[in-house]
């Protein structure tokens, strides 16, 4: 049968014929590098929630939240949603962005545990504060779950539409970027101030800050390796430092309990 009377067109015979070399082409080489990279990746996606699982576990086991800045939960969704539009207006890599929604719901799994502990550890209930209260002096210390989940829901929805309105703007885009980045530089500032105004850093998961301060080396030297934008490597230091001066905390305020204990609890 010549090839005319082939009930195979001639283009898929080829195609078929060719099909190991296109194969080879779409299936990534396994190089050292290559591995390397995958690793690097699936550690940045995934490692930032890390630190706080020695955090979950400590605060579920002990039903106490005092010694956890929730605070911290605040500045990280804040973060996190900044990074998300900042995204549609400048593409960064993707494992990035992936990192930036795992966190927002990882952050949101934290504060449902610590409203849920504070309800609980409560004998006498407390005056109930909610978000549509609207009281400045209550932002974020309200006693149900749901005033969080709307405070972010507006957020992002206000932070959305301004980003599609502004996106051809570079300076708006910039800002974002920048304004993403500072205020996860600014992580461990609600902790450090818990810990400097209780004068003590108990109830704060030590191995949390640990892996901290590893992934924000780690973090910090990704950026500068994968050439990201400026505003994060920059900040990835400022964040770095931070979490050195929270172990400083750590040697000073034990130091502390060992020379006055009738002032500070072991």
């Amino acid at each position: 049968m010549s090839s005319s009377d082939s009930p195979i067109p001639v283009q898929l015979q080829a195609f078929m014929s060719d099909l190991p070399n296109h194969m080879s082409g779409m299936m990534p080489e396994l190089t050292v590098m290559g591995i390397v990279n995958w690793v690097a990746a699936g550690a940045m996606v995934f490692g930032g929630v890390v630190p706080f699982i020695p955090q979950f576990r400590d605060i579920r086991r002990s039903g106490n939240t005092d010694g956890f800045s929730t605070f911290v939960c605040l500045t990280l969704l804040i973060a996190n949603i900044l990074r998300i539009m900042f995204w549609f207006g400048k593409h960064f890599e993707l494992p990035l962005l992936a990192q930036s929604v795992i966190m927002v719901f990882t952050m949101m799994m934290m504060m449902r545990l610590c409203v849920q502990m504070k309800n609980k550890s409560e004998i006498v209930a407390s005056k109930q504060h909610q978000f549509t209260d609207f009281d400045r002096h209550q932002f974020w210390q309200w006693t149900d779950f749901k005033s969080y989940i709307q405070f972010i829901m507006l957020f992002t929805a206000m932070v959305a539409l301004l980003t599609f309105l502004l996106l051809n703007n570079i300076i708006y885009v910039e800002l974002i970027g920048f304004l993403a980045v500072f205020a996860e530089a600014l992580l461990g500032a609600p902790q450090f101030y818990r810990n400097f105004q209780n004068k003590s850093t108990q109830g704060m998961s030590k191995k949390m800050v640990g892996f901290w301060t590893c992934g924000d080396v780690f973090k910090t030297g990704y950026f500068i390796l994968r050439e990201a934008p400026p505003q994060f490597w920059i900040c990835g230091m400022l964040q770095v430092s931070i979490d050195i001066s929270i172990f400083v905390q750590v040697f000073l305020y034990r130091n502390l309990r060992a020379r006055a204990p009738k002032y500070y609890s072991s």
